[in-house]
């Protein structure tokens, strides 16, 4: 289910072991396995949701057992409040957000009692999320992504960590999709043919009837809490790093995805008009999200370090579980531009070339580094055996003149040959760069 983990990587902290509570997850995650027969890589899912505050979309068929995998995940913690509710078209805001007080809506003032709301519950399942009317799911999307209840004077800091949200199909609307888009985590959930699975599957219902069973251990809300705030960087206790290469990596890999899909859309739908059909489409929101899935991965694999095959299980937000075909697209998209860069030297490249790049940030900020002799500029920087080994055989001798730094450094960008396209680009646009910066510097 998870990577294996790295022994002893993970520290403790005040007390508060990472590599205790990640082995408490999988073995978590392993008891709902047990439990809910054939949905491993969906619990999955869900433990990343929890890791990193985010919600999971549940879409199957009637009986397919969406309830009680969502209640048996609940199930793993403890002192941690649980909202639950089953959508329907009559359904107001006020069901999610406690009823209205009668005397201030007399007075033309919305104000709901939140107790025992979802705004005050740190964990939501809703059932039919659908069936719910569009006014109704429109007053929802602040409070799912801003944690916010935003009614009319009411402004109310919620308590939720992550809702589960179950349907039995999609109902595409303007608000829909901006509420699918509040749900990072997606998965659909097929009927189970295999005999094997049926009957075990058959053998846990005669032990359970279909009952949600206490797990031997939970797990204390607030110790995920804390592991949520540390991995998405509200809590500073602990860096959970992501190396500059690594990211760039995967958001190239995350381009990749996009355009495939697309591509992939248009054959799909080839001689009708885009405006017929949705584009995939990734946005700069979700794909900031993803560096919180990165570093909730390398938690989970037992380092506080994202590695570059770590890139690989984004798919678990990009790519619906339960939809092979966009599972192995997304891994197509990330062994494509793996192999690429990894081909000749281009991740050595990616290193210079950020390097560089954070280089030109401190120029223009400060002009006068240039008037420094170019060992010293590079003394702090990873660009400096590789700057001075270049300079050695190209400019060597030359004086430490801004004109000739300048003159040294805009070479050392042209020149570098890139060994793939995920390269050329990064140079041409620091080229750009470079040319910008010192046209705004005089000699």
């Amino acid at each position: 289910m998870f990577a294996n983990a790295h022994s002893g990587t993970l520290p403790t902290i005040e007390g508060f072991s990472l590599e205790h509570n990640a082995l408490r997850l999988k073995q978590a995650a392993e008891f709902v396995g047990r439990r809910v027969i054939n949905r491993e890589e969906v619990i999955e899912q869900a433990i990343y949701a929890f890791l990193t505050g985010e919600h999971l979309l549940l879409q199957s068929r009637t009986g397919s057992g969406k309830s009680l995998l969502a209640e048996q995940l609940f199930a793993i913690f403890e002192d941690a409040r649980i909202f639950r509710v089953q959508a329907s078209k009559e359904q107001q805001p006020d069901t999610y957000f406690g009823g209205l007080d009668i005397e201030l809506l007399k007075t033309g003032k919305i104000f709901h009692n939140t107790e025992g709301s979802l705004v005050e519950s740190e964990f939501g399942f809703i059932d039919e999320i659908f069936d719910a009317n569009d006014f109704t799911l429109r007053a929802l999307l602040s409070l799912l992504n801003e944690r916010k209840l935003i009614r009319g004077v009411q402004n109310v800091q919620s308590h939720i960590h992550s809702v589960i949200a179950a349907t039995n199909y999609l109902r595409i609307s303007e608000v829909t999709e901006a509420i699918l888009d509040r749900f990072l985590f997606k998965a659909i959930i097929l009927p189970d043919k295999d005999p094997l699975v049926q009957f075990k599957i058959a053998l846990q219902y005669s032990h359970h009837s279909g009952r949600v069973i206490t797990p031997p251990q939970k797990i204390s809300y607030k110790d995920l809490r804390r592991l949520q705030q540390m991995i998405t960087g509200v809590d500073t206790t602990l860096d959970f790093r992501i190396s500059a290469e690594t990211l760039y990596f995967a958001n190239l890999v995350i381009r990749h995805y996009e355009y495939t899909r697309n591509r992939s859309l248009r054959e799909k739908n080839k001689g009708q008009s885009t405006a017929d059909y949705n584009d995939f489409y990734i946005s700069p929101r979700t794909q900031a999200k993803a560096l919180d899935l990165l570093r909730a991965v390398s938690f989970m694999r037992g380092s506080t370090l994202a590695e570059k095959e770590d890139v690989e299980q984004l798919y678990l937000m990009f790519a619906t579980v339960g939809l092979p075909e966009e599972i192995q697209q997304f891994k197509k998209s990330y062994s494509a531009v793996y192999k690429s860069l990894n081909a000749g030297n281009g991740f050595e490249q990616i290193r210079m070339l950020i390097a560089y790049e954070n280089l030109l940030e401190h120029i223009e900020e400060d002009h006068t580094i240039l008037q420094q002799p170019l060992q010293q500029i590079l003394s702090t920087t990873h660009l400096r055996m590789t700057l001075l080994e270049w300079l050695k055989e190209k400019v060597a001798g030359i004086d430490q003149t801004v004109h000739h730094n300048k003159r040294a450094l805009e070479s050392l960008i042209r020149e570098l040959v890139p060994v793939c396209d995920e390269v050329r680009e990064m140079k041409l646009a620091l080229e750009k760069e470079t040319t910008r910066i010192f046209q705004m510097i005089g000699n």
